[in-house]
């Protein structure tokens, strides 16, 4: 286990029966809390996302992460917001939760994101539906998503096959 992957399981705090009961939530609080857990994520996903000219943090732990990667990699961040949060107008893309929809939104105005090599940064991959659906939205506004990168992947929900072939690096598995 890499030093980083250490120290994410170090600092990641699980709450049985949240927000369902069965359900193990991996809390990534303390990690970002941490000066030294927050600085050495925070370089991790950075070198992951070398080449990338935006980065682009999921709502809304990714947008913590995001914008320390973007600071660190010398880019601009784009928040992938979550419907109706932004006004209009927007791009949109809903797509499948396990018990109905979701929709995931970028501005349609005063940024141009055709072109631009993105790596879109989050906090956990789980079932991959959200990353699958921004990784749709920022293609489709023109963008070239280059990888993703997370802090925590939780392997036995099978995101990464619902990414595919997105390359996706995760700092801790379990």
């Amino acid at each position: 286990m890499s030093d980083v992957s250490a120290l994410v399981a170090s600092l990641t705090r699980e709450v049985p029966d949240f927000p369902d009961p069965g359900i193990q939530f991996k809390d990534l609080t303390p990690l970002l809390a941490d000066a030294h857990g927050l600085n050495a994520v925070t370089d991790a996903l950075a070198a992951s996302a070398d080449g990338a000219d935006l980065v682009a943090g999921l709502d809304a732990r990714g947008f913590l992460l995001g914008a320390a990667v973007a600071t660190r990699l010398g880019t601009g961040v784009l928040a992938v917001r979550k419907g109706g949060k932004l006004p209009p107008p927007v791009h949109s893309v809903s797509y499948q939760l396990e018990y109905g929809t979701a929709t995931l939104e970028i501005p349609a105005d005063g940024i141009d994101i055709a072109g631009r090599n993105v790596v879109i940064i989050d906090d956990v991959l789980a079932t991959g539906g959200t990353l699958a659906a921004a990784a749709r939205l920022l293609r489709a506004g023109g963008a070239t998503v280059t990888r993703a990168a997370v802090v925590l992947e939780l392997t036995a929900l099978g995101g990464r096959n619902a990414v595919a072939p997105l390359p996706v690096d995760s700092l801790h598995t379990v």
